[in-house]
């Protein structure tokens, strides 16, 4: 049996940075198909391994407990896997880190696709989108973080601030080029931690994985295509 059942849509999103936690880790996980997690959605709240509104959520096999919402999985993991700080500082600013990383993916998509991108609305946004780069940047800088060597928030091996940084940033940048060319104008630092963590053999085999699985895409839907359309321009 695996360590884990992982549900989220065959895409990487949010539910990207659940993988990769799991990859950096070590574990071993399957994963639901999207029929499966439509009928649990469906079906009756009483019968939800954990009562959820949409994926991602996880199940520990090995501890026969069930947890939903990105950031929610990403502590549970972080605590049970002895990935988090020592400190209850670093805890709060890797908790922080996590969070920001999901307000970004919502507001790149739209909050969900209540809209569409135009150009005209992507230009509207992209001194939005710098200004959280340099959010992370500063704080890469407060922690001694450099271009070259050394973690988000410090340590001697990378945290889980620094596999959601790497996962967030890499898997934009690896399908958007226009995000790539603003993170490295941006928050050079930022993009460098990004790139070295991703280079992890674990992390590298996750992304080879994702790109057979998934191709290009990022997100589902109109907003995913909509993605694709404006923010490669």
């Amino acid at each position: 049996m695996s360590d884990y059942a992982f549900y989220y849509w065959s895409v990487p999103f949010r539910g990207q940075f659940v993988r990769a936690i799991l990859a950096y880790a070590g574990k071993t996980w399957t994963e639901a198909d999207d029929a499966t997690i439509i009928k649990l959605m469906s079906g009756p709240v009483k019968d939800m391994p954990v009562p959820f509104m949409g994926p991602p959520f996880l199940i520990d096999n090995n501890n026969d407990f069930a947890i939903a919402e990105m950031p929610a999985i990403v502590l549970y993991l972080g605590e049970t896997l002895d990935m988090m700080p020592a400190t209850p500082a670093l805890r709060a600013m890797t908790m922080k880190t996590v969070n920001d990383a999901n307000d970004v993916i919502d507001e790149l998509t739209l909050d969900g696709g209540r809209e569409m991108w135009t150009e005209k609305r992507w230009r509207g946004f992209t001194p939005r989108l710098r200004k959280w780069m340099e959010l992370w940047e500063e704080t890469g800088r407060r922690h001694g973080l450099n271009s070259e060597t050394g973690y988000l928030l410090g340590g001697e091996v990378p945290g889980i601030a620094d596999i959601v940084t790497a996962t967030l940033w890499s898997t934009l940048a690896d399908r958007f080029q226009n995000i790539a060319v603003l993170l490295e104008e941006a928050a050079p630092r930022t993009s460098a931690l990004s790139r070295r963590v991703s280079d992890l053999p674990a992390l590298a085999e996750l992304a080879a994985s994702a790109r057979k699985d998934y191709g290009d895409a990022y997100c589902g839907g109109e907003i995913g295509n909509s993605m694709k359309k404006v923010l490669n321009a």
